[in-house]
């Protein structure tokens, strides 16, 4: 039994009885109050457990040094126009981080959102298909896709780099070969697919009422592994603490809805995105599949002996990837109100890679939520927009993205340098 554990330690016959507690019943003891949060923080930053920290520094930095250049920058309707921009390629973003998370990569999410966008457009304005329809058939292509991929790193053991860069070529052709001698498809510019991408606000109300979720339901969550852990005789939060922590992200989440209310509001295409986030997040961190999701990614071979499914955790993976980059293309369909030879090529292919790492997600496998692709898209976005308003040549958007890419791969690799040299000391 663990010396972490609540009660008597153990003890063997005529041993004596410990009178001083190491440092890790120290700090569990700690982590049990309400200014132990802050003490669990400090030590999980000393192992190399930085979580969002960088990524939040680097967000501030960059709204600081944008807002004194230009003050319309942080304007409310500015960060409106900001999320729905975000919307897009984040969700193709969380598919990154799947396969991220297993150790591989997808190199054809931007092609396959382009190929999604034209099938929509094909499918609903050239074929007369009904759009919900014609976007569940753009996504259920990106699941083959996706599961083809599988199939090539499974069975023949392809490397998942040169599957998908040659489904990037192949796909892309695909878009060009849907499109025609046209180029691109027109959708019908007041059509609800368009509205959502361009003018869809979520209700005041309703968006102050959703910004009581997230909080409510970590409380809940919360409570629930607080005693379940109480009745395994494990150390537990207080619930001091878990109150800290839920008004803490509730009232941050408020604050946020009142200033962007005082624009047009919450676009619906971003909450979209991060409903999407919010699911994930929570299937990788609760459930068996999460689980297997990081066990598999930080060492496939020991998952494997562990009785987990490898090969269905890389299909899922890929599937996921796959479908959520088509999603993402129907979401700049709606964005652009077209279907065109530029949708999916440029630099949405590394953007959605960039952001999946720039918000912590390893390159390395076995570590990163879904939450990483919300503050990485946020992080371009912000680079871009400030960018725009200070009519700067787009050069330094490349520029300065690729320098913070650069920064978020060198800290995620000092970071697991750090937890290495720290399991072992």
């Amino acid at each position: 039994m663990s010396n972490k554990m609540h009660g008597a330690p153990h003890e063997t016959p005529g041993s004596p009885q410990p009178t001083l507690l190491d440092r890790s019943d120290v700090r569990v003891k700690h982590a049990t109050g309400v200014s132990g949060t802050v003490a669990a923080f400090v030590e999980r930053v000393r192992s190399g457990d930085l979580g969002s920290l960088p990524v939040v520094a680097g967000l501030v930095i960059i709204w600081t040094v944008f807002t004194a250049l230009n003050p319309v920058f942080l304007s409310a309707d500015n960060m409106v126009n900001l999320l729905f921009d975000c919307s897009t390629v984040g969700v193709i973003s969380l598919g990154i981080v799947c396969v991220l998370m297993v150790g591989q990569i997808d190199l054809s999410v931007g092609s396959m959102s382009g190929f999604a966008s034209a099938l929509t457009g094909m499918l609903w304005v050239n074929h007369g298909w009904p759009v919900l329809l014609a976007i569940v058939a753009a996504v259920v292509v990106g699941a083959v896709v996706g599961a083809i991929y599988a199939l090539l790193l499974n069975r023949l053991g392809m490397p998942s780099f040169v599957a998908t860069l040659a489904g990037l070529l192949a796909i892309l052709g695909m878009q060009l070969y849907v499109l025609g001698t046209s180029g691109s498809i027109n959708l019908p510019y007041d059509s609800a697919m368009v509205n959502l991408g361009q003018l869809i606000i979520i209700p005041a109300v309703v968006s102050y009422l959703l910004a009581l979720l997230p909080g409510a339901v970590m409380l809940l969550l919360g409570m629930r592994t607080r005693e379940r852990r109480h009745a395994s005789h494990l150390s537990a939060p207080s619930m001091g603490s878990l109150l800290a922590r839920s008004l803490a992200i509730t009232a941050l989440l408020e604050i946020v809805v009142v200033y962007l209310n005082q624009g047009r509001g919450v676009p619906l295409m971003f909450g979209i995105f991060l409903g999407l986030a919010i699911a994930m997040d929570y299937a990788l961190k609760r459930t068996r599949w999460g689980r297997s999701m990081h066990a598999v990614g930080g060492n496939h071979e020991a998952a494997r002996r562990a009785g987990i499914n490898v090969s269905a955790i890389y299909t899922s993976a890929f599937v996921l990837c796959a479908s959520l980059a088509a999603l993402g293309g129907v979401l700049t369909a709606a964005r652009l109100a077209s279907a065109s030879q530029q949708a999916g090529t440029g630099d949405v292919n590394l953007n959605a890679i960039a952001a999946a790492v720039i918000g912590g997600t390893s390159l390395f496998g076995g570590r990163g939520s879904a939450y990483s692709a919300v503050l990485g898209i946020i992080v371009i976005q912000s680079i871009a927009s400030g960018l725009t308003l200070l009519n700067l040549s787009s050069s330094l958007r490349f520029m300065i993205t690729g320098a913070v890419l650069a920064i978020a791969v060198i800290v995620d690799s000092l970071a697991r340098q750090s937890r290495v040299m720290h399991g072992r000391a």
